[in-house]
């Protein structure tokens, strides 16, 4: 069994390790609809409790696969997370399917919209696609200069705190949401969020990993002090720390520099010194944060399912952290974990 963490404030257990349903929406490749459910049902079996998935991810796509993998297993046995902030129009199809990035998916067009009205529409067409009556957590989804662009992202933190938040907030009232909180890209813009609003749980992707810790000095300890729960994602930051400094490695979704290229190559020599993979290093160092309280990782196979549980569980040594932080590629203070 998988050890479990409560999320903050919100008194809801999730496992160390929990499955995002990115890859399932199609990423990058078209998925055979079969194996794309049975990745999710694995995610399950094997353990995983925290499933978190997104209107975004290929257009409802990922949302229709978990509702089919999900149902199959009794509610109370796994606790799930979506998001708001896009609704789709089935009758104007989009020029791109999935969006962004996405090979496939559902041939609906996504509109983006922090409205309360449009709030409302997104988390309903989220119960009719995944087949539920209540969501876990909500979450209000990239409100954050990375999506929007610097000239868009005051306008789309006004729309959300005026409208998404008074929606997900009602919600949570009426009982068929136990948590609200946020999915983005972006510590600052967190940090935010967390400033002027009351959220009960943040999921931070790409911002605090074995290769950049942006999150260390302002929205940790103010999560800490706030009682927010932390979920995070991205913490192979798009490829390089799970695959190491490999010629065609990719940082945040564009190819590495030689800067990171370099950083990450000194990484994996002191992770090979102590015979530990720098996929399993960066997995196991993301939850030595006090308030994380599960990574969670994507999969487009049963397979790689049976990986990430593999590696969650290896033995990693105390001398390892010591060591990266010894040649200066983990700052002193930076926590670990124990």
């Amino acid at each position: 069994m998988l050890p479990t963490r409560i999320l903050g404030k919100t008194g809801i257990p999730v496992t160390i390790l929990g499955f995002g349903g990115v890859p399932v929406g199609d990423l990058y490749e078209r998925l055979d609809e079969g194996r794309a459910i049975a990745t999710v049902e694995s995610a399950h079996r094997a353990g995983m409790t925290l499933f978190d998935t997104s209107p975004h991810y290929g257009n409802g796509l990922s949302e229709l696969r978990f509702g089919a993998a999900l149902r199959r297993f009794p509610r109370d046995s796994y606790v799930l997370s979506t998001k708001v902030g896009r609704h789709m129009n089935p009758r104007m199809p989009g020029s791109s399917v999935g969006g962004p990035g996405f090979a496939g998916g559902v041939p609906h067009a996504s509109i983006v919209d922090y409205s309360y009205d449009g709030t409302m529409r997104s988390f309903e067409q989220s119960l009719l696609r995944l087949g539920l009556d209540r969501i876990d957590i909500l979450l209000l989804h990239d409100v954050d200069v990375w999506t929007h662009g610097p000239e868009m992202a005051d306008q789309r933190f006004r729309e959300a705190m005026e409208g998404s938040y008074k929606a997900v907030h009602e919600l949570r009232s009426q009982g068929v949401i136990k948590a609200v909180g946020l999915g983005l890209n972006e510590s600052d813009t967190t940090v935010r969020f967390v400033k002027a609003g009351d959220f009960d749980c943040v999921l931070l992707a790409g911002r605090y990993s074995l290769l950049q810790q942006d999150a260390l000095d302002e929205f940790l300890p103010l999560a800490e002090k706030k009682g927010i729960g932390v979920i995070l994602g991205g913490v192979y930051n798009s490829g390089i720390l799970a695959t190491g400094a490999k010629p065609g490695a990719h940082f945040n979704y564009v190819p590495a520099s030689p800067e990171v290229m370099d950083k990450v190559a000194r990484i994996e020599r002191v992770c090979e010194a102590h015979d530990v993979p720098i996929a399993v290093a960066a997995l196991q160092f993301a939850l030595g944060a006090p308030t994380v309280a599960s990574v969670i990782l994507g999969g487009i196979s049963p397979d790689e399912v049976e990986r990430n549980m593999t590696a969650i569980k290896t033995e990693v040594p105390a001398a390892l952290w010591s060591d990266l932080k010894a040649e200066r590629l983990l700052p002193e203070t930076v926590p670990v974990p124990a």
